[in-house]
């Protein structure tokens, strides 16, 4: 483990989280802007034609570690329903999303990210989200106006999503730098942890409490893989604190 040059986050559950998320709300804020709607759909035809769409086949899509960005999702959700809208598919994305969610941030991550600032440690992001990386730099720049970030990168995107080592190789490239100059923070211990130690990118598991339901725990395991596991972001802080003064030192 070295003192990083910079450090990757994931997005969800690491640096922001989705309270309250209720799509149905977001697909109501969408149909404010429909000029076309020539079969009368309701907000319940288009939970249907989205189980469909979404929750059947780019679902299935995901599964194989591949992803379908939600531009192109709503593009064929909303031809399929004969809807047409006076936005283009990047408002469409925004509208949805903070329909469904304003967000909110992760505890302590606007400290964190002021702490990394002021220590001149570079930072970036990497998600695997079907919303594309404008429309998460544009959530990200609301919630934490003091970021830094070099680039956001979005699975939808890219086409592959994480652990797919692709995504990694490429911010390695954007940030000009080696893998171990350079460490990574999410909170999924296969696609985060294990995804960034297979490129030799330094893991920091953040396994915090805030809204734990969102996912099927079960479904992970511990990472095998050398790893920092913290559950605040205050450990990895009091942990760079403590790396900086060792280097000064020598």
């Amino acid at each position: 483990m070295r003192y990083p040059k910079m450090i990757l986050f994931d997005y969800g559950h690491t640096l922001l989280y989705e309270p309250g998320w209720d799509s149905v709300k977001g697909n109501a804020e969408l149909l404010k802007y429909a000029t076309k709607n020539p079969d009368h759909c309701t907000l319940d035809d288009v939970r249907k034609a989205a189980e469909l769409i979404y929750g059947e086949h780019i679902e299935n899509v995901r599964k194989i570690g591949y992803d379908i960005g939600g531009q192109i999702g709503d593009r064929v959700l909303y031809e399929y329903l004969g809807i047409e809208f006076s936005l283009t598919p990047l408002e469409m994305e925004k509208i949805f999303w903070n329909g469904a969610s304003m967000g909110a941030i992760m505890p302590e991550a606007d400290i964190m990210l002021d702490f990394i600032n002021k220590n001149s440690i570079r930072s970036a992001v990497i998600s695997n989200l079907l919303w594309s990386g404008d429309a998460l730099s544009e959530r990200l720049n609301r919630l934490l106006p003091m970021n830094e970030f070099e680039f956001v990168m979005t699975s939808s995107d890219y086409i592959v999503r994480k652990p797919n080592r692709i995504l990694f190789d490429i911010a390695l490239r954007k940030a000009g730098l080696c893998a171990d100059e350079v460490w990574y923070c999410g909170d999924n211990p296969q696609a985060d942890i294990e995804g960034a130690a297979q490129v030799g990118i330094y893991p920091v598991w953040y396994d915090n409490e805030t809204d734990r339901e969102y996912k099927d725990r079960s479904k992970e395991s511990v990472p095998k893989c050398e790893h920092l596991h913290i559950h605040e972001w205050h450990e990895m802080m009091d942990l760079l604190v403590k790396m900086r003064k060792t280097l000064l030192n020598q």
